[in-house]
């Protein structure tokens, strides 16, 4: 493809991609042959939106079902099982985790995404990139590791250290990038501003790359994360196990995700019809994996509740498909409460707008069968009296309900290194 593709380049490309794609499960894969087949959907389709018409989606209970029934693994394997070399899995369901295999050519297309998203947040082959991680089975951790390593970066993994082992393990190695959670990012960045030794007081990370939460789109979590950091820029980025990477976000478009679409061919459903939304509109992610062939997913429905978008970078000519606002959040995580539609990236966006927060957690309750929140705020040094009564009046102007704030003593309330929960019903 062109470096600057046009619109039609773009979407032709996808075609080709999806075609050849198509052809191989019609082959190979017997969790979309019969789909494939029903749909009368085959590898000469005319063109995405005739795909789009007849394919069904793909839901996460689909591959649930599939791996119980075919246990471990599930019958979503192109080729046979001896030609995969890579295991990871997804963070968990009701149902336990979901296993995913790849073989060595689909890994390495997740690989090129993961170049997209460095390249795009202007990290140079010379510079150290530290990852904060446990380095578990999560099918992001490997992906962005390995893919530094084969750019050509120093790449330090932190796994099985101790926070302030890996901050002191950033200041030894002068690494400038760090990859990890919002929600770590920000506690090595309170780690760092407690410390007073002058080699580490002295030290200057310059880019941090999120992804695991919908929080490093928030301006509000950017911001204290740039203060805590000493000038920092962030950079978000999003992906799941069961598709791989599948954003990056564009240094002249901060706040939004772009779709990498040579991997991907994404659409932006209303949930109600079914059908396409316009852009500035939102709805529900779907995806369609082309170059991950070993395991794809065809209409996969993320549940990423997303607003679409296009944008033009500076002296070039073709739009980008973009995530106004990043992830907004997730459908399957709105609550209602006492007749209000509310979404935990929204609570979270307005507690991170004061600076005297240092971490929150949301309780949710039913109280005679009504859900009911309540907000337990862990503050930065010694908060002044009011602060529980501003936040709760900040809540009330949103959401034009009473949420009751407490403050709790520092060092309470539990902090995350992988993906935060914050959020619990009790």
């Amino acid at each position: 493809m062109n470096a600057n593709p046009s619109r039609t380049e773009i979407e032709s490309s996808q075609l080709e991609k999806l075609r050849s794609l198509i052809g191989e499960l019609e082959s190979g894969n017997a969790f979309y042959q019969s789909r494939l087949a029903d749909a009368g959907v085959t590898g000469s389709v005319s063109s995405l939106a005739d795909f789009s018409a007849k394919m069904p989606f793909t839901t996460k209970m689909d591959l649930v079902w599939d791996r119980e029934e075919f246990s471990p693994y599930g019958t979503n394997l192109t080729y046979p099982v001896e030609q995969y070399s890579r295991f990871c899995q997804s963070s968990g369901t009701t149902r336990g985790p979901l296993p995913s295999l790849d073989t060595t050519e689909s890994w390495s297309a997740m690989l090129d995404c993961w170049d997209k998203v460095f390249e795009a947040s202007g990290v140079d082959t010379d510079e150290i990139v530290f990852f904060a991680f446990s380095f578990g089975p999560f099918l992001g951790f490997w992906t962005a590791f390995e893919s530094a390593t084969r750019r050509g970066n120093l790449s330090i993994p932190g796994g099985g250290l101790s926070s302030q082992a890996r901050l002191q393990a950033m200041v030894t190695h002068n690494a400038k990038v760090l990859c990890c959670t919002p929600t770590y990012a920000l506690r090595l960045g309170e780690l760092f501003s407690e410390q007073t030794d002058e080699e580490v007081k002295s030290y200057r990370l310059e880019k941090i790359i999120v992804a695991g939460e919908p929080g490093g789109s928030l301006p509000e979590v950017r911001k204290r994360l740039t203060e805590l950091w000493n000038g920092a820029r962030v950079f978000d980025h999003h992906g799941m196990t069961e598709v791989g990477p599948v954003t990056y976000e564009h240094p002249e478009k901060p706040f939004s995700l772009c779709v990498i679409e040579d991997a991907y061919y994404a659409e932006v459903i209303d949930r109600e019809t079914h059908q396409e939304v316009k852009p500035g509109q939102k709805g529900e992610l779907v995806l369609t994996t082309l170059t991950r062939i070993a395991c794809p997913l065809l209409r996969y429905r993320t549940g990423d509740l997303v607003q679409k978008s296009y944008f033009t970078p500076e002296n070039e000519s073709c739009d980008i498909f973009c995530l106004e606002g990043g992830i907004l959040g997730r459908v399957d995580e709105m609550v209602v409460i006492r007749g209000v539609n509310i979404y935990p990236t929204a609570v979270e966006k307005i507690l991170r707008g004061f600076s005297e927060v240092a971490e929150f957690q949301v309780i949710q309750t039913t109280q005679q069968s009504m859900a009911e929140l309540e907000i337990s705020i862990e503050p930065v040094g010694t908060p002044d009296a009011g602060l529980a009564d501003r936040i709760a009046r900040e809540l009330a102007d949103a959401f034009t309900l009473r949420i009751p704030v407490n403050i709790v003593e520092k060092e309470t309330l539990p902090r995350f290194e992988f993906k935060s929960k914050r959020w619990i019903k009790q």
